[in-house]
Order: C-alpha cells, then sequence, then structure tokens
C-alpha cells in the first residue's frame, strides 16, 4: 500500500514577513520609518498620553526640574513639558502634511506641463520658478507670514508655495527623459490627447523621484515652521508648536532650567532626522540604480 504525497505550495510570506523583507533592502528606510511613526502615533494619541492639558498651568510647580509628576519638568508657565512635547507633535504633522501635499500639488503638474511641452511654456514656466527659489527661503517665509499673519494656515500655504519649484524640476528631468520614449510615442500614434499622455502615460513613470523626495521637504517643513514660531512670526504661544516651546525656554538655559528648551528641540532633532532617513530610505527602495549598485 504507497501513501500520495503532494508538494505543498510555499506559503505567501505575510504581512511581518514583508515588513521584514522591506527592512533588509533598506535598513535606512525602516529606521526613518519607525521614528516617523513613533510620533506619528505621538500625535494621534496625544489626548490619551499625555499625562496632562498641554496648556494647563500648575502655579506651585513653575519651572519644576525633571522627576514626580512632571517626567520631563515644567515650563515657565507651570505647564508640563512631557505633555506640551506629546502634543507638539500634532503641530508638526499638522504642518508637514498638508504643506507636503501642497508642494507635490502645485510642482507635480506644472513639471510634467514643462517638461512635455517644451520650447516656450518650459523656458516661462522654468523662468518663473528660479525666481521664486532664488530668493532665500527663511527670509521670505518671514516676510510673508509676518505680513499675511501667524497663523497655522498660512504658515502651510507659504512652506508649500515655496517649495513646490523642487519638486517641479524633479518631475521635468524625468519627463524630458521619458518623453520620447516608445511608450510615449505610441500613446501619441493612437491619438491620446496631450493631457492623458502627460497624466496617464508619463506621470506614472516620472513621479518616483518626487515621492522619495516628499520626507526630505517635510522635514524641511518642520524645520521652517519652528524656525518662524522661534523667531515669533509663526504659530503663537502658549500653543505647544517646538518651536515656540525652545524660544520660551532659552532663556532659561542660562539660568540652569535647561529641559524647557532640550526636550522640545530634541523632539524636534528626531523627527527632522527620522524623515530624512525616510526619504534616502525611499531612494534606496524606488532608485533600480541604487538597489543594482548597493548605494
Amino acid at each position: 500500500m504507497s501513501i500520495a504525497t503532494t508538494d505543498s505550495a510555499p506559503a505567501r510570506p505575510g504581512v511581518i514577513g514583508w515588513i521584514i523583507g522591506l527592512a533588509r533592502r533598506s535598513p535606512t528606510f525602516a529606521l526613518g520609518f519607525a521614528i516617523v511613526l513613533v510620533f506619528a502615533v505621538l500625535a494621534l494619541g496625544a489626548d490619551w498620553l499625555a499625562p496632562f492639558d498641554p496648556v494647563q498651568t500648575f502655579p506651585f510647580a513653575v519651572l519644576k526640574p525633571p522627576g514626580g509628576d512632571f517626567v520631563l519638568g515644567s515650563d515657565g508657565n507651570g505647564m508640563d513639558v512631557l505633555s506640551r512635547v506629546i502634543h507638539g507633535s500634532r503641530y508638526a504633522f499638522g504642518i508637514s502634511l498638508p504643506a507636503g501635499a501642497l508642494m507635490v500639488v502645485i510642482g507635480v503638474p506644472l513639471g510634467v506641463v514643462a517638461g512635455y511641452k517644451g520650447g516656450v511654456t518650459d523656458e516661462v514656466l522654468i523662468r518663473i520658478l528660479d525666481v521664486l527659489r532664488a530668493f532665500p527661503t527663511i527670509i521670505l517665509s518671514l516676510a510673508v507670514v509676518a505680513a499675511a499673519g501667524a497663523s497655522l494656515l498660512n504658515v502651510v500655504l507659504v512652506i508649500g508655495f515655496l517649495d513646490s519649484p523642487i519638486f517641479a524640476r524633479i518631475v521635468r528631468a524625468e519627463v524630458l527623459a521619458l518623453r520620447s520614449a516608445t511608450f510615449v510615442r505610441a500613446a501619441v500614434a493612437v491619438g491620446n490627447p496631450p493631457w492623458r499622455v502627460m497624466f496617464v502615460h508619463i506621470l506614472p513613470n516620472a513621479i518616483m523621484g518626487a515621492i522619495a523626495q516628499l520626507p526630505v521637504r517635510m522635514s524641511w517643513a518642520v524645520r521652517i515652521s519652528a524656525t518662524l514660531a522661534f523667531v515669533g512670526v509663526g504659530v503663537q504661544a502658549p500653543a505647544p508648536e517646538w518651536g515656540a516651546m525652545i524660544r520660551q525656554g532659552a532663556e532659561f538655559v542660562i539660568s540652569g532650567e535647561w529641559w524647557v528648551a532640550t526636550f522640545p528641540g530634541l523632539a524636534l532633532i528626531a523627527l527632522v532626522l527620522g524623515f530624512n532617513l525616510l526619504g534616502d530610505g525611499l531612494q534606496d527602495l524606488l532608485d533600480p540604480r541604487r538597489r543594482a549598485t548597493g548605494k
């Protein structure tokens, strides 16, 4: 009597296996993603994770050093630093996410049109973008936000608008390399209108560089928003924004109350590092040339 045996098909890797494989392909991406994920959890769960209301004052605990009920100490107004750092992650994502989306929405279509149309259209669009990028970003941001008003919406609009030329140039360079490709000529030959050729056939093949650049520019948005708040023209106190917290705590450093400015500063550095690692890792994963050379 023989026992029939069948070869079982290899099991497909689950989500955990996919994550492990991704981490092996790009440890930089995995580390950056983990850092950003931690801050995203803090932002989403700030109401439950923060021990106190971020603007609640404790008059008898002003500038209390770290320890006890105030794990990271309290600031000059008697507010809990830990609670304010946790809630500050909401401002970081609340600025970087919509600003990044605005960069893409403005810059990517301009880059596609400029690269595909060429000629006068390309020259006019690129020269306008060059003029915009010629101004020092910090100075221009300070001037616009100071004139328009120090609101969260104005900060997002200024940052998103000023950084959109970078995405336009990245996408334009890809489109210039693709517009003579065989699949583009075939799409034109079968009668596709120009808008369809640009945004259906070319854009999906030209967007990878912009996707990899997005986390890097989001880190720039976090830095710029903190800088604006630090100099007093961005998000204003008592809002728990990291730049405003650093500005408030800077005056206490010389008298020994270092924790007021140090902990929001460390949070800012960590999130910026996470975004930059994430962007570099995306370049490793999305750029076949970097994967092939192992760089």
